[in-house]
């Protein structure tokens, strides 16, 4: 970047800093980054983290972990059973009927008797052979705490799992947005028009499609607001509320005096000045949660003179409807006026006066050359 003093060197720079940076990525993750602590950092049994790490990450966490503590009270449980002389040969268990010994957990035979005996107790699982006795009271207390830590672990664990397996980042993986956007006439107005859809067979009840725009604005007193957020109102037909989600729909925003983008021109769109970013939210009728998708598109993404091709048939053979993702970001061109949304409004209502005077002067023409009849 040039940073001179002389005009070049400053037009240069204003240029970069009006440059938007994309902010939702296209595979919907914020391209904003979170400051973290020294604490957040370092500890990675964090419910959160966890639940948002990947499924072989979290795996091997739990099994890590599980590791780690049969060894830890496996060494508990040796060190009690060698303290109080278990491991003797005239102590162990084929001879203790004989001599009329009673260990502290019983079939201990070495390190592999405790830690087969840590994982019995921390998962109850209760083979039947080892159970600890009353004789030794330190050993009934490293038992009952390692059954309570074991708990704890159980259901922390089968709590992340179930949060990973339902949680609605993974059903919005289904859900589609074109990779471009499009600009072109409908019903007489310029509309900014994207496509959406799911190719789950389940679908989103309640779904709600929100748009937004995201630049740089300055206000009066000559502040500059960094990314500030703009609804544009969107359209699907008639449809006010929800929509019904069963098939590829195609969004659009009207631009008119009312939006936002009302005096966006062809030659904007070489400019990386806004972002406009797209919210799909609903209500997954599996699992009864929330989902939300999203996706963004740059002013280069945008298309001006194209609209969607249809990708619905119908198949007569099987009587039914039939959807071609294939063609799911396919456009083709129509004739669209390269100007702005105002001009284009301008123009047509120029073009109607102009239509509406040569009518009236076409009458009163008619109207003089019937009385001179």
């Amino acid at each position: 970047m040039l940073t001179g003093r002389g005009p070049v060197g400053t037009h240069v720079t204003r240029e970069k800093k009006n440059i938007h940076r994309r902010m939702i990525k296209k595979n919907g993750l914020c391209n904003v980054k979170q400051p973290r602590s020294h604490r957040q950092r370092f500890f990675v049994l964090s419910y959160e983290k966890l639940v948002d790490s990947s499924w072989t990450t979290t795996l091997s966490i739990f099994l890590a972990v599980l590791f780690l503590s049969w060894t830890c009270f496996a060494i508990f449980y040796w060190l009690i059973c060698f303290t109080h002389g278990d491991f003797e040969p005239n102590h162990l268990p084929e001879v203790q009927k004989i001599n009329h010994y009673k260990p502290c957990i019983y079939d201990m035979r070495g390190f592999s008797s405790a830690f087969l005996f840590s994982m019995e107790a921390q998962h109850t699982v209760g083979y039947g052979i080892k159970a600890p006795t009353d004789q030794c009271a330190e050993a009934i207390f490293v038992n009952s705490i390692h059954c309570i830590i074991g708990f704890i672990m159980q259901g922390f664990m089968a709590a992340v799992i179930f949060s990973k397996m339902t949680k609605p980042r993974v059903r919005s993986q289904t859900l589609m947005f074109s990779k471009n956007a499009t600009i072109s006439p409908r019903n007489g107005k310029l509309c900014l028009m994207f496509r959406v859809g799911d190719i789950r067979p389940r679908y989103i009840n309640q779904t709600k499609v929100r748009l937004f725009l995201i630049k740089s604005m300055k206000t009066r007193e000559e502040e500059t607001l960094p990314h500030t957020q703009t609804e544009l109102k969107t359209h699907m037909d008639g449809c006010s509320r929800s929509i019904f989600f069963n098939w590829p729909i195609v969004m659009y925003h009207i631009l008119d005096q009312n939006s936002p983008l009302y005096y966006l021109a062809p030659s904007d769109l070489c400019q990386q000045r806004f972002e406009i970013m797209v919210i799909i939210e609903g209500t997954d009728e599996n699992i009864g949660q929330v989902t939300q998708a999203k996706s963004s598109y740059m002013p280069k993404e945008i298309l001006w003179g194209y609209r969607f091709e249809n990708l619905i048939k119908f198949d007569e053979l099987r009587e039914e409807y039939e959807i071609d993702f294939s063609k799911f970001h396919d456009v083709t061109p129509v004739n669209t006026p390269l100007c702005s949304p105002v001009y284009y409004e301008q123009y047509a209502k120029m073009q109607k006066n102009i239509l509406s005077k040569s009518s009236e002067l076409s009458y009163n023409w008619l109207v003089t050359l019937k009385e001179e009849i």
